[in-house]
Formats: C-alpha cells, structure tokens, sequence
C-alpha cells in the first residue's frame, strides 16, 4: 500500500500535464486566431478592391470576401502555374467563384496581373470567362472570375479512363486557366457534336479578341487547359497572364518568347513578335487534340522522334484522317466532318504565317462544317 501515495503523485501530475497542455494549446489556437484577424483587417484597410457589379455579386461585401479569402486553404486549389494558384472560394450554397492569387515580389507575376486586368477589364463575351472583380494588396493581387463547374477540355481528353479499352487513363495537368474552374469527380469522353461545338465556341471567343477588340488582343498561350467549359459544355477562353494588346496600326508586338511547348508558333521562337497569326497557330493544335484526343507532347510522339503536328500532316496527306479520330468516338462520327476539320487545322498551322487564315474565316469555315446535334457527352 506504500506505493499508493507514489501512485496518485502520478495521477495528480498526468491530470496537471493534461490540463496545461490544453491552456497552451488554447493559447497558441487563439494567438493563431488572432494573429489572422490581424492580417485580415491589415488587408481590409491596406488593400482595395474592385467588383464589377453584376447578378453574382450583388451580394458580395469586400470585408466577407477577404475573410473567406483569408480561410482557403490546400483544399480549395482547384488550378496553379507560373503566375499563382486559384482557388474556389464558396460564398454561399448558390454563389462560388474561382479566385487566382498572386504574390507581390516577382516581375513576371506583376506584370502578368497587370496585362489580365489590361485584357479583361471590358470584356463581356459568352466565349470568354467573365472576370469579376480584383483585389489590389501589398502582399498579394487577386483576380475574381467565374467559376467554370466543368473544368477544363484537357482534363476532359487527356484526364480520366474515358470508358475504353483502348484510351490509358493519364494524369490531370491543371493550369492557371483551369485554372479557373471546378473539378468533376468523374468525367466521360466527349462526343463529336460536342467536341466540335467547343471548337466552334472557342473560335468565336478568339476572333472576339483579335477582330472586336481595340485595342486587339492577343492571347500568346492558347492551349487546351486554357478552354474551360460552363455549366452547358460551352467553351470559354481563359487565362490572359500573358495577353498583348495591339493597336490597329500595329502587326506585332516583340515580347520575350512564352507560352507552352508544342503549341507555339514556329516563326515566334526565330522573331520574338507575337501576332494573332501565332493564336491561329496554337488554335490549330487545340483542333489537332480534339480531333486526336492526343496531347502535343503525347509520349508516343517523343519515342518516334516526331510531333503531333508533322504526324497528323502525314496522316492528311494519305488521306487516312478517320484513321487518326480518337479512338474513344468509336465510329460514332461523320467522316466527313471530320475531314473537314482537319483541313481547317492544316490551314491554321500552316509554317508561313501569311498563308493562315484570321480567325474570324477559321470561325467561318468551322461554322460552315456546322453540327445539329445537342449532345455533349457519349
């Protein structure tokens, strides 16, 4: 019975130990608390915030916008790349964004915030991802666009097992473009109407840019990943991190060369002027991806020494284009639609700039190869 006493000791300084980790714990909790009211109301009263007013804001105050902003956490990254991560931020069961973050310190991420804002200010288009509002900080920029429920085209041809023996289940690059939509937990492969109704729409986005604009817009990064899809399956041109605006007495602008190997216009590596031409270029490749189901970089094209581009040309010119159609369509579209879009395609990624067409007559010749039917996914 001695060792009674030794016993409750024992208890009585577990019970102490218990207790006092728990106040450390609650302090530390509310240091950590409120350490972020702090930033949060540094912020409100450092930065400055911008909404375009509009059906979806209406209700959006900038102080429950920043203290949901502020709570976002790994979760909620729904895109990321050179220039920041997006996030979904939900603001109630009705309303959600998708809110891409960019930290203050670098050029490149600065500048980027800057040519999106430039491109996108006065933009209301039913092709191109309507941008919201922005938030202006010390620390960091936000910009606030609509949120795009069904993702991105890449992630729909080159993502998930598209119920075929004979498509691989690949993994899912999101970019800054997805950047700017929402996930699908479970996606099927696209049929042709809706693939060719996605061309169409993202045609029609891009000639909104180059021809409607002034000044002109060019994209310099248009690729599959930068196409997101709305609630109805149709395309919307997305991500203007590396925009240029080109005045109507201009047929260029020099820039550093950036984009997105294998969707870059050859005459642009040589020059580094950036023209609309070039956005022709790489509309050419999205063609190529949606008639192919294949990515530019596809690892069969690296083992055979050759590229997407030069491997559909040949197919072309032997005449074998149903041969090149994405497996997963089966035989479930018309040959000679399919032809056709491949001819737009040759046209677009011709090697002489000069010999492409604008792309307000690709958005024609596409339209013209028109298809009736309102399904989207097979």
């Amino acid at each position: 019975m001695a060792s009674s006493p030794v016993i409750a000791l024992y208890i009585t300084i577990c019970c102490l130990a218990f207790v006092m980790s728990k106040i450390i714990i609650s302090f530390l909790l509310y240091r950590r608390w409120a350490r972020k009211r702090t930033i949060i109301d540094d912020t409100l009263s450092s930065g400055r915030m911008v909404i375009f007013r509009s059906p979806a804001t209406q209700s959006l105050s900038s102080k429950a916008f920043m203290k949901k902003t502020m709570k976002l956490s790994n979760k909620d990254i729904i895109g990321s790349g050179g220039y920041g991560t997006v996030y979904r931020l939900t603001v109630d069961e009705n309303t959600a964004f998708a809110v891409k973050r960019l930290n203050k310190g670098n050029k490149d991420t600065d500048r980027g915030f800057e040519r999106e804002l430039d491109a996108m200010g006065d933009i209301k288009h039913r092709n191109i991802v309507c941008l919201h509002g922005y938030y202006v900080a010390p620390q960091f920029n936000l910009l606030i666009y609509e949120l795009m429920p069904n993702g991105n085209l890449d992630s729909f041809l080159h993502g998930n097992c598209r119920h075929n023996s004979n498509c691989l289940a690949r993994s899912v690059s999101w970019s800054l473009t997805v950047a700017i939509a929402g996930k699908l937990s479970k996606q099927s492969p696209l049929d042709w109407a809706a693939r060719h109704r996605i061309a169409v729409g993202a045609a029609r986005g891009l000639s909104y840019l180059h021809h409607d604009c002034i000044p002109h817009i060019i994209h310099r990064d248009i690729k599959s990943s930068n196409i997101l899809l709305d609630q109805n399956m149709e395309a919307r041109v997305s991500d203007f991190g590396l925009a240029t605006l080109m005045h109507a007495d201009q047929t260029h602008v020099s820039t550093v060369v950036a984009g997105t190997f294998g969707y870059l216009a050859p005459e642009y590596f040589d020059t580094g002027r950036a023209t609309t031409k070039g956005d022709v270029y790489s509309f050419g490749v999205v063609l190529l991806e949606l008639l192919t189901g294949k990515r530019p970089s596809d690892e069969s094209f690296i083992e055979e020494g050759t590229k997407l581009v030069t491997w559909v040309r040949d197919v072309v010119q032997g005449q074998r284009e149903e041969h090149a159609v994405d497996s997963c369509l089966g035989s479930n579209f018309s040959v000679e639609e399919a032809k056709a879009v491949f001819h737009v395609a040759e046209q677009c990624l011709e090697a002489d700039p000069s010999k492409r067409p604008t792309m307000i007559k690709v958005l024609k010749m596409l339209e013209k190869n028109h298809v009736p039917s309102h399904s989207t996914i097979s």
